[in-house]
């Protein structure tokens, strides 16, 4: 009798649980249609009785987009004009020359043609200027204008007029568009002997095949004693793909990712589907503050599972996954669909979209709600906020001058007059900055107007503007004066007291012109501190064990470099 009444309350339990979830369902379908006919019949009324003429296309886009800021900043829509940019995000490719462009003064101009694809085998070089597309004047269009005259479908032509670098003459310029496919890995190769290295920077399809065949590449070339992937600024991409990245490395059936949603078909397992390529090489993977959504999956489950060591600064901490769903005439909205728990069971989503009160309000996961998890071999992790290295290395971050001549393109023009001069260079491995070219460039600079502010100048300045504020001035404004000459004559000294990162930008500069993408990472990778604590890990297979083991202790001494 018992365990009739029992059943009886189950059933009942559940029938009106039942109820009200359909009572609620109804109730959406009700606003939702409700709402759906006031904004039919509101652009309607608009288009009929507005005194000027309106633009329905964009009032429609305009209060998509508005709708859609009230949710989280993946669920995004994609309109039919924006094809071409989804294209590239997407899938790494486009319809267009394959060349970098920068806002310059009234012009934009090239900064680096991708080897191979038209822009580069048309001849155009770095520093040349786009006077005009197609006829049409290209003077104050912004990056972004001339990005979307530039693309197009492969096999059209584009007609620049183009000015170089260090000539008053313009010359014409007929390019084929060609379907332009952004690398999945820009750069593979050897850091020291025996530890491989691969360069991954987006997750795009066939981008775990091509990670497959740059190992397998490294492993024919020499014998591996470790190997780096580096996950730096890549910002995601195909959650397929991450996992069979992982599976590179990790044995089959092993969990990667589960992904949780509203729907039954956003609820999923991953889990690695063949016999790995190698289980047991010494694997570092390297990330920062901008490896987000796949890269925290990949860094995730080889933390998890301790296959790897993961070196670097915390991850960004997206960890909601999204889904492209068509929409009439060739739009399409990707919408977020879950969140995903790497292989402890932990979520590294940093930012709380969902549970707020009031209408998205947006807050990081607070140190109370931060829940610990153990690897498979007791470490401790935490959720909430992107992946914590187990080895922390500060990304390098260069002195105000040296940041200020490249941003303002100081370096980039003396490069231009150098390129002008050198038809050709010694190999990546031998090519470095003279002392006559370190003169050259310091010559230069003398002979423009370059000037920059140093944190201590601001301080100064937000100093003097409290003083008078608060009527100090008078007594110590000939103090500051004095303060404000020294500066000045330090700063004098400041290219030659910071000569080495200045000639290391140079350096790479100068690589990028003749030898490309490929050059360029190879170049900053010789004189990349993370790269060298990287490779030091890798040699010592004691510190790289203690680290899987949790035994590692980071010495205070140096938050740089490992030690």
């Amino acid at each position: 009798m018992k365990t009739f009444l029992r059943l009886q309350y189950a059933l009942i339990i559940f029938l009106f649980l039942a109820t009200i979830q359909v009572g609620a369902q109804e109730k959406n379908n009700f606003e939702l249609s409700k709402n759906l006919e006031i904004y039919a019949d509101l652009l309607r009324q608009l288009n009929l009785n507005y005194a000027d003429d309106i633009k329905p296309g964009e009032l429609n886009t305009t209060a998509i987009n508005a709708m859609l800021e009230k949710l989280d900043p993946y669920t995004v829509y994609v309109p039919e004009s924006k094809r071409e940019d989804f294209e590239l995000m997407t899938k790494g490719e486009y319809g267009g020359i394959g060349a970098l462009i920068q806002q310059q003064g009234d012009y934009v101009i090239i900064t680096e043609p991708y080897e191979e694809f038209p822009a580069q085998k048309a001849g155009l070089r770095a520093g040349d200027q786009i006077m005009s597309i197609d006829g049409e004047s290209a003077k104050g269009k912004t990056t972004t204008e001339v990005s979307d005259k530039l693309k197009g479908v492969p096999g059209s032509e584009c007609i620049l007029l183009i000015k170089r670098y260090g000539d008053s003459l313009t010359s014409k310029v007929t390019i084929l568009r060609e379907k332009i496919k952004i690398p999945n890995i820009p750069y593979s190769g050897f850091v020291s002997q025996g530890v491989g290295y691969i360069s991954l920077s987006q997750f795009n399809p066939n981008s775990a095949q091509e990670v497959r065949n740059a190992f397998s590449q490294l492993a024919t070339d020499q014998p591996l004693k470790g190997l780096i992937i580096d996950l730096r600024g890549n910002g995601g991409g195909l959650l397929n793909e991450a996992v069979d990245i992982v599976n590179i490395f990790v044995p089959k059936n092993e969990l990667v990712v589960t992904t949780k949603g509203k729907t039954k078909a956003s609820i999923q397992t991953h889990v690695t589907r063949n016999k790995e390529i190698d289980g047991s090489i010494p694997l570092v993977i390297m990330v920062d503050n901008n490896s987000a959504s796949a890269s925290e999956i990949v860094a995730g489950a080889i933390q998890d599972l301790d296959r790897g060591v993961i070196i670097g600064e915390r991850t960004y901490g997206k960890g909601l996954v999204q889904n492209i769903v068509p929409l009439p005439y060739n739009s399409k909205v990707k919408i977020t669909v879950a969140k995903y728990y790497i292989p402890s069971g932990r979520c590294i989503q940093a930012i709380d979209y969902f549970q707020q009160d009031g209408p998205m309000a947006v807050a990081k996961a607070p140190d109370s709600l931060i829940s610990a998890f153990k690897t498979r071999k007791g470490r401790t992790v935490y959720d909430g906020g992107g992946i914590t290295p187990d080895v922390n290395v500060e990304s390098r971050i260069f002195n105000q001058i040296s940041g200020d001549l490249y941003s303002q393109n100081y370096i980039f023009r003396f490069v231009n007059d150098f390129v002008l001069k050198h038809d050709s260079i010694a190999s990546i491995d031998q090519f470095q900055v003279t002392d006559s070219l370190f003169d050259a460039f310091k010559s230069f600079v003398s002979l423009q107007s370059f000037d920059y502010k140093t944190e201590t100048e601001s301080l100064l300045s937000r100093i003097e503007s409290s003083s008078t504020r608060e009527s100090y001035h008078a007594a110590i404004g000939d103090q500051l004066g004095v303060i404000k000459e020294l500066i000045k004559e330090e700063k004098k000294k400041d290219i030659d007291k910071h000569r080495s990162e200045i000639e290391e930008m140079i350096r790479v500069e100068i690589i990028t012109r003749y030898y490309y993408q490929k050059g360029k990472i190879k170049a900053a990778l010789q004189s990349d501190p993370e790269i060298r604590d990287a490779i030091e890990l890798l040699e010592n297979k004691n510190q790289y064990d203690s680290v899987l083991n949790g035994t590692y202790i980071a010495k205070i001494a140096d938050t740089t470099h490992l030690e």
